[in-house]
């Protein structure tokens, strides 16, 4: 799982804004809203989904699941039982993974400075910037479009506003989605035009 400080996430009371930031903080603050009576819906700001989160057991436990690097270090006698480390930086949220590649690739990968981890991020990273602006907007407009499909899709004027999303007018979604609550209206706001 990637890097729970790296996924800003957004979590609903109903039609309120309960917490916002990292996962794992947001994770907490939902815990300790305790039994809700609105349904609470946490979203990845990323993409507009919505993450379901295991909230059993103390706030440790939670924080292990989804990042064992945000977990107290062990000390003593803890450490010495302790898994060892695996390669990578898990702080960082560098995850290693498999990559398969003809030798050639590797070959010019290995020649980089750095070695291939390297060159693999920063070509990673140079695409990333690359991205057309028409993409990303698609990108935003979808994810704007997944999280007010799931808070506000039986509120009044849902089809209007989201045709004015997708029409990339701010103003006419606005005007549309006045009697919304101000958190969503806020938040598929943040979501669709950044």
């Amino acid at each position: 799982m990637e890097h729970s400080s790296l996924i800003l996430a957004t979590a609903f009371m109903g039609h309120r804004l309960l917490a916002t930031g990292p996962l794992h903080q947001v994770a907490l603050a939902v815990k300790a809203a305790g039994d809700a009576p609105d349904p609470v819906l946490v979203f990845r700001d990323a993409t507009g989904t919505v993450i379901d989160l295991d909230l059993r057991g103390s706030d440790q436990d939670i924080l292990q699941r989804l990042d064992p690097a945000l977990s107290p270090q062990p000390v003593g006698a803890e450490m010495a039982m302790a898994e060892p480390r695996g390669r990578g930086r898990p702080r960082l949220g560098v995850v290693a993974r498999e990559v398969t590649l003809l030798p050639r690739h590797w070959e010019w990968l290995n020649a980089q400075p750095g070695g291939a981890s390297v060159a693999l991020r920063k070509l990673v990273e140079e695409a990333r910037r690359a991205l057309p602006e028409k993409e990303r907007k698609r990108q935003s407009q979808e994810a704007a479009y997944r999280a007010m499909a799931a808070l506000a899709g039986n509120l009044p004027h849902f089809e209007e506003a989201s045709r004015a999303l997708f029409a990339d007018d701010a103003t006419r979604f606005v005007n549309l989605v006045t009697d919304w609550s101000e958190d969503i209206c806020l938040y598929v706001k943040r979501l669709a035009w950044p």
